[in-house]
């Protein structure tokens, strides 16, 4: 055996132990940095592209640049996710009506990433929320408020001072406040008044619909120019409930199949159209201030629809599952 051939082992094995340990710390925190990604973006494709960006620079950084590879990992998708937002700024501006985030069907824990963290963040009403912070503004709001970073982290992640990214947060927090509803509908209430705004729409119940509405309601739709919409938020108990069973009637073919699923953590439906997807429907629901006055003086509450968000634009909705037959 050859002097080189005695040492080729010897060289290769560190080599491939190295790329198994960093293979295996970012699987480890993949769901992580899916959950930052997809907050920050809105959109499945965009946080996959940030994940790929992210496991090339986490290959070939220096042993030396890695004091913590979570933090690591987390500071490298942040600043990819703030220079992606500020890169698509000018494009979001000029995309075609109503811009929605793309929805994440996490049905029975089956979410694209195990470890995709769940919570009322993930929702269809929050990342709308989210879009009016400004890129660094939501960076440093979800990595304090969802992910609980310390400011020190978060300085250090984003390049900035730790007294600036609690002016950030200060910010982020008051616009998230004066947007958010008083009283937040509970899961339960949400997958029933799902269930109520479906019976109604589907029988044409005019009436049964306006009653589930709240008198500012707001419906966005999003078809990219390349499915069925409204090219503007529709405001308004009454606009909202003649827009469903008049404008947007006429847009969908009667033979839609659907199917309620879990949207986003919260209840939903999905649209079929000769078995691929076509739409998919999430609600917003709050509770009235009789919330708090039954639980004192007997007053009923009463949940309604505070917005409605529907998705159209079939480049949104390609990594929906396909249609499940009923079972009888």
């Amino acid at each position: 055996m050859s002097r080189d051939d005695s040492a080729e082992p010897i060289e290769t094995e560190p080599a491939d132990s190295e790329t198994a340990v960093r293979l295996a710390t970012f699987d480890q925190y993949r769901g992580l940095l899916f959950s930052v990604a997809y907050r920050m973006l809105g959109s499945v494709a965009d946080a996959e592209d940030m994940l790929q960006e992210t496991f090339l620079r986490w290959q070939q950084a220096s042993i030396e640049e890695i004091r913590s590879p979570r933090a690591f990992l987390v500071t490298i998708i942040s600043r990819l996710s703030i220079n992606h937002l500020q890169s698509a700024r000018v494009a979001r501006e000029e995309y075609f009506g109503e811009w929605l985030p793309e929805p994440l069907v996490t049905h029975d824990g089956k979410d694209p990433l195990s470890l995709l963290r769940m919570d009322e963040t993930l929702s269809m009403a929050f990342l709308v929320l989210l879009e009016r912070l400004t890129p660094v503004e939501r960076a440093v709001f979800l990595l304090r408020e969802v992910f609980e970073y310390e400011y020190a982290e978060i300085a250090s992640m984003l390049g900035q001072s730790e007294v600036n990214c609690r002016q950030l947060l200060r910010r982020a927090r008051q616009h998230v406040r004066s947007m958010r509803p008083r009283f937040a509908a509970s899961r339960q209430k949400q997958t029933e008044l799902l269930e109520r705004f479906l019976r109604a729409t589907g029988s044409g119940d005019m009436g049964g619909l306006l009653d589930l509405l709240s008198a500012d309601v707001v419906l966005y739709a999003d078809g990219g120019g390349k499915g069925p919409a409204v090219p503007n938020a529709i405001r308004g108990a009454d606009k909202v409930a003649r827009g469903i069973l008049g404008g947007l009637e006429k847009l969908v073919p009667k033979r839609v199949v659907r199917r309620i699923v879990e949207v986003n953590g919260q209840a939903g439906v999905a649209g079929y159209l000769d078995g691929k997807p076509f739409s998919v429907i999430t609600l917003e629901g709050e509770d009235d201030d009789g919330a708090v006055e039954g639980a004192t003086c007997g007053t009923a509450s009463r949940t309604t629809i505070r917005a409605i968000y529907m998705v159209t634009n079939p480049e949104k909705l390609s990594r929906l599952p396909g249609l499940v037959d009923d079972v009888n």
